[in-house]
């Protein structure tokens, strides 16, 4: 077995077509099912089954591409770490939840290798796809938070996964509104001054468990409830309903702008900031340095 083999194995896995594997690939159709027949016969199983709509992934198969992706990703993190090339690309996707400043500290990264050749990629989604994509290795990381609440349920997610969380910071839970909001002068909120007013919060589509859930106190009874996709959103109707959420309180008036403040809610429950990526597996450089941007939150999170 060779890592040549792996990297076509995971590639006829992603294009789901030998030919198309082939061909991105740059080798001929035959020599690729000579390879992955040999490397079939080797293991004593079946990786692919073939038919005439293409490729189907056997169930020993996914069990040998979850190991052959962790493979192959771990030879492109050490060709990325101790390549001389200086001219190579640098290679980094992180996922999300919706935070404005891990998107902030994502720009810092961009801007930060502006001079350079690179290749980033973000991803502001759901928890499950946010888990799913460093499962995956479409992302190298994940941010997302812990509570008393979500602890066991998302560490035994994670371990099932083979994947880990690392805490970055610990933050109170704040009510985030528009500046005008008949709330906005409080200096800390109960949740019933909120009792009128619609609660936002992301939707977290076929994994709508309150343990996926962005928000604190997802369990909590609120009399009015808004479930919304996107960052944006959420803020036009904050802006129009004087609808709430809650967060980290960590606000980034560069990408929200300056119409909204974070008052504390009545509460000594706290949120912990952290990351998620593959056990064992060391960060890339550009991973190790997203993370240590990201550490410059923890000062705001303690003012």
């Amino acid at each position: 077995m060779t890592l040549q083999q792996l990297k076509y194995a995971v590639k006829i896995a992603e294009t789901k077509s030998m030919n198309k594997a082939a061909a991105a690939l740059f080798i001929s159709q035959p020599a690729l099912s000579s390879a992955i027949h040999e490397l079939e016969e080797e293991l004593h199983i079946e990786i692919f089954i073939r038919n005439q709509r293409g490729i189907i992934v056997t169930t020993d198969g996914e069990s040998f591409l979850s190991y052959a992706r962790q493979m192959v990703e771990m030879s492109q993190m050490i060709q990325d770490r101790y390549a001389s090339d200086d001219s190579r690309s640098n290679r980094f996707s992180v996922s999300m939840q919706h935070y404005s400043f891990a998107v902030e500290a994502f720009m810092t990264l961009a801007n930060e290798f502006k001079l350079h050749d690179y290749e980033l990629a973000i991803h502001e989604t759901k928890t499950a796809e946010v888990i799913e994509n460093v499962e995956k290795f479409r992302s190298e990381l994940g941010i997302i938070y812990e509570s008393t609440f979500n602890e066991k349920a998302i560490q035994k997610i994670l371990s099932d996964k083979d994947l880990e969380f690392c805490p970055l910071f610990q933050c109170e839970v704040y009510v985030y509104m528009r500046a005008e909001h008949p709330l906005a002068n409080e200096k800390k909120i109960a949740f019933d001054d909120l009792l009128e007013y619609p609660c936002l919060s992301f939707e977290q589509g076929d994994n709508n468990s309150f343990y996926y859930a962005e928000e604190m106190f997802s369990t909590h009874q609120y009399k009015r409830v808004i479930k919304a996709d996107d960052r944006a959103t959420m803020l036009n109707l904050m802006t129009g309903m004087d609808g709430f959420t809650l967060c980290s309180g960590i606000i980034c008036e560069k990408l929200n702008g300056d119409g909204f403040v974070a008052i504390p809610l009545d509460t000594d429950e706290k949120m912990t900031i952290g990351y998620i990526k593959r056990k064992k597996m060391p960060l890339s450089l550009l991973g190790e340095r997203y993370i240590s941007i990201l550490n410059q939150y923890a000062n705001e999170s303690e003012v």
